[in-house]
């Protein structure tokens, strides 16, 4: 009987929450506009800033939903290769890497939710746009588009 009473109170608090990703967030990190122009027209994103040690490393672990107009943006603050995985990470995603000037370097889509493979950019990059998998190919987005946002100059 107090396991039955363990799941029913599981039940009632998981219902009471919103379903969408802000339910999710581990900490309180700043949420800015990111667009994507691509050859299909410009795509908003609100994206939650990794721009501290803790942010990056936690990144998006552990949540179980992310809007598709939502996503976050790791900002190196320098150049350089970045290296990513999906280490406790529930969702599919595509992770965008973008250059200083704002140029999508690579994209590497439908990456594999809990997979400890490394993810390298390839080239020295200024951070990584991560959105739900299957945004890519939704807009259309292709390496050599274009990222509107402060980070990127």
């Amino acid at each position: 009987m107090p396991r039955l009473m363990t799941y029913l109170i599981m039940l009632i608090a998981f219902s009471a929450m919103p379903l969408t990703s802000h339910a999710y967030a581990t900490s309180k990190m700043r949420v800015e506009t990111v667009v994507i122009t691509t050859a299909s027209g410009e795509y908003s994103f609100e994206a939650e800033i990794a721009d501290t040690p803790k942010h990056k490393s936690q990144g998006l672990m552990r949540r179980p939903l992310m809007d598709a107009d939502r996503g976050m943006l790791f900002d190196n603050g320098v150049d350089r290769e970045m290296f990513m995985w999906m280490k406790n990470t529930i969702l599919a995603l595509d992770m965008i890497f973008i250059t200083k000037d704002g140029t999508v370097a690579i994209i590497a889509k439908n990456t594999v939710p809990f997979s400890e493979t490394i993810i390298p950019s390839g080239q020295p990059v200024r951070g990584v746009l991560e959105v739900i998998a299957g945004t890519a190919d939704r807009i259309g987005l292709k390496a050599g588009d274009k990222v509107k946002h402060a980070m990127f100059r």
